[in-house]
């Protein structure tokens, strides 16, 4: 199945950002019947978070920039956040490290999970 992911990243290598301190998201489509991915585009943001305060409207103007996205990875992020994601649906995993591993771990959960709802 294929799947849309917004990683939050300062150069598109490692997932290393808090979503709310993100600039940029990078768009891949991933593929998790062949676990491959292929970058899409780059999306800049401003970031939302300034230190401890979040603006929770600036925080669903920023989740609606991702909302075409089926799931978010990001190093860290707070319950506002989540809950500005859930409003459209998406799903998002602090999965921080190499760009392509954490995609990878994210795919092979989401199979896993499917195992347990065709049940």
């Amino acid at each position: 199945m294929r799947y849309k992911i917004g990683i939050a990243s300062s150069d598109g290598k490692v997932v290393n950002l808090h979503f709310g301190k993100a600039s940029v998201f990078y768009i891949v489509e991933a593929d998790s019947e062949t676990m491959t991915f292929q970058y899409i585009e780059s999306r800049t943001t401003e970031p939302v978070c300034q230190g401890q305060e979040h603006d929770e409207d600036q925080l669903f103007l920023l989740a609606d920039r991702l909302k075409d996205c089926d799931y978010v990875l990001v190093s860290q992020i707070g319950s506002g956040a989540r809950a500005a994601l859930d409003r459209f649906h998406i799903d998002a995993y602090e999965l921080p490290g190499l760009l392509e591993e954490s995609i990878q771990r994210l795919l092979s959960f989401v199979e896993v999970q499917k195992l347990f709802v065709e049940r």
